[in-house]
């Protein structure tokens, strides 16, 4: 991979983007939402949410239609590479606004526009680091703003953060897992499922409880690669070929040759290569930052059920979730009030805890529930304002 020092160059020439909208077709996937795109997003995530697999289901509900998880957005355009040569990135928090409903049928417009950056400041991991700002948006066929995400890009020098040692801190790679507590990790995944059509009644919510714990993992690569070939990041499209050496040529720092294959490989194959995460000054292959908040919504919409809406679920991306890690997921309620909308909504402190008992992804969300008498739900309400 090349490489490069951060510098007084290159600050200059970031400056001279802020504010500018990225050209965005090279990283953009799904953009109608079909049904078969919905099941590969849910299957990528490992959500198996009968809302979004059955149509049945879906069509009892309060949308009356086939309808896509809220973070099915990520598998329409989640991020891209931009700026700064040479050097190695993290995806480090991310904090989204779920505004409509995305039906199958609908077709989104992402745009994406670089914000600016913070830093130069000194880190203990690779010398010195900056912070992008990006801001994307997603429009439907309708012109109506469906959602909108502001997410951060941690930017470090690659050649210093090996000389640190990596990110290994340490610890056993991977993770030496004993087949007991596998088969107990495999039965607390089995028994683990969605709220569904049973309503979670704001009226019954009081502060300090407990959200139903959501288990990701072993992380293996074909989870990686399910949810990169579902189309939620890959950072350009991934292809093969004709087709991918021809965007390498075109754009050299996409791309590094791997020294067993010696096939070229995207930058984005940190997350399933292990050859790119030890270049990107990593100890090993690890998740994918936009791959946890979609498991950060997954938790949400599992507890609010099929009545609740997800208004805002915010999440920094602490630690690297290495192959062979297991994430479980919880969190509890710190409020429950009427908002400015008029919505009967609830905040949620959530968290994401690794075997060696790190919290890897600490998190904020707001949700609306259904209210006993209220006459409308969350969902009913979203799809009158559609209908107008």
């Amino acid at each position: 991979m090349a490489e490069a020092v951060l510098d007084e160059q290159m600050i200059a020439a970031m400056k001279e983007k802020v504010g500018v909208d990225l050209r965005i077709d090279h990283s953009t996937n799904n953009r109608e939402v079909t049904r078969s795109s919905i099941l590969k997003f849910a299957a990528g995530i490992g959500d198996t949410n009968p809302l979004w697999l059955d149509d049945d289901h879906a069509r009892s509900s309060g949308y009356g239609a086939p309808v896509a998880p809220c973070s099915w957005i990520i598998c329409c355009f989640s991020g891209l590479q931009f700026g700064w040569p040479g050097l190695g990135s993290f995806h480090s928090q991310s904090d989204i606004r779920f505004l409509r409903p995305i039906l199958r049928g609908d077709e989104l417009t992402p745009t994406c526009t670089y914000e600016g950056f913070t830093g130069p400041r000194a880190s203990s991991f690779a010398r010195q680091t900056v912070t992008d700002h990006f801001l994307n948006r997603y429009r439907n066929q309708r012109d109506e703003l469906v959602a909108e995400i502001r997410w951060d890009v941690i930017n470090f020098e690659r050649q210093t953060a090996r000389k640190s040692g990596g990110s290994g801190g340490g610890i056993t790679l991977p993770h030496p897992w004993s087949p007991d507590e596998l088969a107990q990790v495999e039965a607390q995944v089995l028994a683990e499922r969605p709220r569904g059509a049973d309503p979670r009644w704001w009226d019954d919510v009081q502060v300090g409880d407990e959200l139903d714990v959501l288990t990701k993992g072993p992380i293996g690569m074909t989870d990686e690669i399910a949810f990169v070939s579902s189309g939620g990041a890959p950072i350009p499209r991934l292809a093969a070929h004709r087709a991918s050496l021809e965007q390498y040529s075109k754009h050299p720092a996409w791309a590094f040759r791997d020294p067993t294959t010696s096939a070229l490989e995207p930058i984005y194959a940190v997350h399933y290569n292990q050859h790119a995460a030890r270049a990107m000054g990593v100890a090993m292959q690890y998740d994918v930052g936009f791959q946890r908040q979609c498991w950060h919504v997954h938790l949400l919409t599992d507890w609010i059920g099929d009545d609740g809406w997800v208004k805002r679920a915010s999440a920094q991306y602490r630690s690297f979730v290495y192959l062979s890690d297991v994430v479980r997921l919880g969190g509890h309620v710190t409020a429950k009030y009427i908002d400015d909308e008029g919505e009967a909504v609830v905040d949620i402190a959530t968290t994401a805890m690794n075997q060696r008992g790190q919290d890897v992804m600490p998190g904020t969300a707001t949700v609306a529930l259904p209210k006993r008498n209220a006459g409308e739900t969350p969902v009913t309400r979203r799809m009158v304002e559609r209908s107008r």
